[in-house]
């Protein structure tokens, strides 16, 4: 019954990817993510290509592997962790990674922290971090999802 119920929260999640737009890759410039102490080490980019080495699409690179220390697909490490206040995925997070372009431009924090007063305003983005839950129980199918594969 569980599994189920995960489907079912999958394919709701689809459904909303799909009324939301065309999703992360039309956002321009390139959206980076900054996380830890003082938001300097480079989580990856937000909306660059799945073969980008510096994506959280690629699965194959540092900040898109679901193994990587420096990745939000990482479940065990301090930005995939829904108990790491450096994670997105963690509803209470103090200090989330933070959203800037190559310019300096802030887009404000990635988090699922919905009090946080800095959060995103990038709705494709709140798909994901509003639906914290689901993107914990299967973070690598988030990652899937998050990346339109």
């Amino acid at each position: 019954m569980t599994r189920n119920l995960h489907q079912i929260a999958i394919v709701a999640l689809l459904v909303v990817l799909a009324l939301a737009g065309t999703g992360v890759h039309a956002q321009t410039p390139e959206l980076l993510l900054f996380g830890g102490d003082d938001h300097k080490t480079f989580l990856g980019c937000l909306n660059c290509g799945r073969f980008d080495p510096g994506s959280v699409c690629n699965r194959f690179g540092d900040h898109g592997s679901r193994f990587s220390s420096e990745s939000i697909w990482n479940r065990f490490g301090n930005y995939g962790s829904r108990f790491s206040s450096y994670s997105p995925w963690n509803r209470f997070a103090s200090d989330p990674p933070v959203i800037v372009d190559r310019q300096g431009n802030f887009y404000g924090y990635f988090t699922s922290n919905r009090y946080h007063p800095k959060r995103t305003e990038i709705k494709f983005f709140l798909v994901f971090l509003d639906n914290v839950d689901q993107v914990n129980e299967d973070l690598e199918r988030a990652r899937d999802l998050f990346c339109n594969e």
